[in-house]
């Protein structure tokens, strides 16, 4: 029962940072990866969020998320592994212009020092939509990254735009 109590409260102290996130991402599921005694498990996250500046593309991405005591209280900081997957899910329309490295997605991984990020860029050559998730520290950042690519296809009869227009 109070393992319960425990991971009830815990649920809701990570899931207020992402609800005041401007773009909460949805989660899709949670899978332990270690038991812990009376406190939250270990666990790896996935998580969805659709490109606010392009329709049509929708990214997954699954980060781990520390159970235990300081888990528990909100103050762990998690590790840097991350994984990204994006995908056209529907006709791609660009809502405005954007640079290179724009930060589509942006949330807290411990109490001040670490973020996990995602930004956007496009290779001209290929009309390919390029996303990388990395974490970063206020100090010192991570190398740990996962990069996905989405090439922009003719959806239905609507023609191909070319993201190479969207640059500012």
């Amino acid at each position: 029962m109070l393992r319960k109590i425990l991971a009830a409260a815990f649920a809701l102290m990570v899931s207020i940072p992402m609800a005041l996130a401007a773009d909460s991402p949805d989660l899709i599921f949670k899978k332990s990866t270690v038991w812990k005694f009376l406190t939250p498990d270990h666990k790896l996250a996935t998580y969805a969020i659709d490109d606010p500046l392009i329709e049509g593309v929708a990214c997954h991405f699954t980060v781990p998320e520390k159970g235990g005591l300081s888990g528990m209280f909100g103050v762990a900081e998690e590790v840097s592994d991350v994984s990204l997957a994006c995908r056209q899910v529907g006709p791609i329309t660009f809502k405005e212009k954007f640079e290179q490295g724009d930060e589509m997605f942006r949330t807290r991984r411990s109490l001040i020092f670490k973020k996990t990020r995602i930004v956007r860029g496009c290779d001209t050559k290929r009309n390919t939509l390029v996303y990388v998730i990395y974490s970063d520290k206020l100090i010192e950042g991570s190398p740990k990254n996962s990069t996905s690519t989405v090439p922009v296809m003719p959806w239905g009869t609507q023609e191909a735009p070319k993201c190479a227009d969207w640059l500012d």
